[in-house]
């Protein structure tokens, strides 16, 4: 592939704005001749992809060389990024302690942190894509429901799983966004931030943040609104009202990987899965299917809501309430783990939950150089306005 492309390129006949560029593939994404793994070892026995995924076709129509998948969660199912199968992606930030790389697109923000390739793709179905930028400071995209294929992706959740890259910068992003959808250029271009309405809701998503994740939040606040933006900070009852809803009849998230998921936990393989995978995969059984319907219901009524309350604002709060934990703890007590887990897909679950798309932008670090994210949201299908956004606001977000 990189052959190729360097032909391409010195003919002056490029595939698109980014062929040559070195690109991995989180490993949910099938690639034609290998096992996708979905970070498990029970699937090493399944036959190999008879195709790529549709993303991955996308991506070499582009020119993008694939140099290979990267390390995840096992299936997916975490917002931490551990894995007891094939080691734990360690968060570069930190040279001392183990940290955690976020999940579960831990290989994907860890390659792109540590300059191993500019570009990785991930899923994100509770903040897959946005924890890992957050936790390594570096540019996740997080894409509406529907935005890209999922054909010849490993599933999570049907209804909430989406796409997006992992990269340095937000144009960085822009641009994968572009190729990917096959596009000659981007049609995104950075908007101006005199005049844009950022709403901070002031309901759950602060709970429990740290020091140095509210500081520096506040900061980039603040150069937005010296730039000229309108910042309006409000309350957000129906954020509460989620997380209410979840603990009075679960979630459509578990429920989908519980059918993804059946015969395994149920069988032999369970015993060869990550103990906390089955025990969060199981937790499902407790849902009825009048539980499924009345979430369903409530779920639609949320979306409706919210959105005629955003309008054509940009909804800003942290990525995550706190920076990447070191994971001895997590590792050594499984209570320590749900309890930090639950914790760190918090903020970003929201946006799964509402089909929100969003961009987490690197904005600081705390007394231990571990870095924070800065989270811009938009409702379903306002892709194109939060990258645009996203890119008019990078700069003052970063504090450069």
């Amino acid at each position: 592939e990189a052959k190729a492309a360097r032909k391409r390129l010195k003919a002056g006949t490029p595939a698109s704005l980014l062929d040559g560029v070195p690109v991995a593939w989180k490993d949910l994404f099938d690639l034609q001749g290998r096992v996708t793994t979905a970070g498990s070892v029970v699937l090493k026995s399944d036959p190999p992809a008879k195709r790529d995924a549709a993303l991955v076709a996308a991506g070499k129509a582009a020119g993008l060389v694939s140099i290979g998948c990267l390390n995840m969660t096992e299936f997916a199912y975490s917002g931490i990024g551990l894995n007891p199968h094939y080691g734990t992606p360690r968060n570069p930030n930190d040279s001392r302690v183990h940290r955690s790389p976020g999940g579960s697109s831990s290989g994907s923000g860890v390659v792109v942190a540590a300059g191993i390739v500019p570009l990785a793709i991930g899923t994100d179905t509770g903040g897959s894509v946005r924890i890992p930028a957050s936790f390594n400071g570096v540019t996740g995209y997080k894409s509406s429901t529907g935005h890209y294929s999922m054909d010849g992706v490993f599933p999570l959740s049907k209804t909430l799983d989406t796409l997006g890259p992992l990269a340095h910068t937000v144009e960085d992003c822009v641009l994968a966004d572009a190729v990917l959808r096959g596009l000659k250029k981007p049609g995104v271009k950075a908007a101006p931030i005199r005049g844009q309405l950022f709403l901070v809701p002031e309901t759950v998503v602060f709970d429990g943040c740290e020091a140095a994740v509210q500081r520096n939040f506040e900061a980039s606040i603040e150069r937005l609104r010296k730039a000229g933006a309108k910042v309006k900070r409000i309350r957000m009852p129906v954020l509460q009202e989620i997380f209410d809803l979840i603990a009075a009849r679960g979630h459509i998230l578990g429920a989908e990987a519980l059918a993804v998921h059946w015969d395994r936990v149920k069988g032999e393989a369970a015993a060869r899965m990550d103990a906390r995978v089955v025990k969060r995969i199981l937790m499902a059984e407790k849902m009825t299917a009048v539980d499924l319907v009345l979430f369903m219901e409530a779920r639609t009524r949320m979306i409706a809501e919210s959105t005629a309350l955003i309008g054509d604002a940009i909804i800003a709060y942290p990525t995550t309430p706190h920076v990447a934990m070191p994971i001895a703890p997590l590792e050594a007590d499984h209570d320590v783990f749900f309890r930090n887990n639950a914790r760190t897909l918090r903020n970003t679950l929201i946006g799964n939950f509402l089909d929100w798309c969003g961009v987490s932008i690197p904005n600081g670090h705390d007394g231990d150089g571990m870095p924070t994210g800065f989270l811009l949201s938009a409702p379903h299908g306002a892709d194109q306005a939060v990258l645009a956004t996203a890119l008019g606001a990078e700069n003052l977000i970063r504090g450069d």
